[in-house]
């Protein structure tokens, strides 16, 4: 079955989300990141997304406080994304509790960089392909780049890359369904790649035809915020997931 990773957007410590990647349109939650990753742990959920929104702009983490008490308060594995620039930087972010880090503008805009993290750290790192137009997006969506997700697939797989979220900015964060015609022809194209579904989440639905299409992985966010998949529908996919014959 298909694995449900909820997550969680930071900016200056509080859970937000934005629409389309978009600064401007920005949501906050009540509720504290600590509390709410306990809550996404005792479904049973294998792991937790957490992103660093300002980290992603500023080109460095901001909110590694909150990985830390996230990391203290949770046995979850924790995927971590958002200002990982430098060799100091993802060690920041390792040393706070992380178990996998999500790099994306380093990935593209310095390919020797983000190769070298994959012959070091193998499977702790993941490619963070943020698509829009087809084109790569960087910094945290706020600039793009002429390469295409293929580009970074052909030029990473060969060397060792396990895992790749594939978002489609212009579903995030809208409910209007994921892009999965992307998703089926990546994983057909780079079957040694596992790919992560993120954008668009709307309901338990959604998540029903993405396992029927044999995918592996999906970030669920704004669906749970908005009360759209429940905790409850979270933790009975979550029991079942898990169980042998699923596996």
């Amino acid at each position: 079955m298909i694995r449900i990773i909820p997550a969680i957007d930071l900016i200056e410590g509080r859970c937000v989300r934005l629409t389309r990647g978009d600064y401007a349109q920005k949501k906050v939650y009540d509720g504290s990141p600590v509390d709410v990753a306990r809550s996404y742990a005792d479904c049973g959920v294998e792991r937790i997304h957490l992103v660093d929104l300002d980290g992603a702009k500023l080109g460095e983490p901001h909110n590694l406080k909150i990985l830390e008490q996230v990391a203290s308060a949770v046995s979850c594995e924790i995927e971590w994304g958002g200002g990982i620039a430098n060799d100091a930087a993802l060690s920041s972010v390792f040393d706070a509790g992380a178990t996998h880090a999500i790099v994306g503008s380093i990935a593209a805009l310095q390919p020797e960089q983000f190769a070298s993290w994959l012959s070091r750290y193998g499977g702790k790192m993941i490619l963070g392909a943020d698509v829009r137009d087809d084109r790569i997006a960087i910094k945290g969506w706020q600039d793009s780049t002429p390469l295409g997700i293929d580009d970074l697939l052909r030029r990473f797989q060969p060397l060792g890359l396990k895992e790749c979220i594939a978002t489609e900015i212009s579903r995030d964060g809208t409910l209007l369904g994921p892009a999965s015609s992307m998703y089926i022809r990546l994983q057909r194209e780079f079957p040694e790649v596992s790919f992560t579904v993120s954008g668009g989440i709307s309901s338990m639905n959604d998540i029903r035809a993405l396992d029927a299409l044999k995918l592996k992985k999906v970030i669920i966010g704004m669906a749970l915020y908005e009360g759209q998949i429940t905790l409850e529908e979270i933790a009975a996919w979550s029991q079942n997931a898990s169980s042998p014959a699923s596996m």
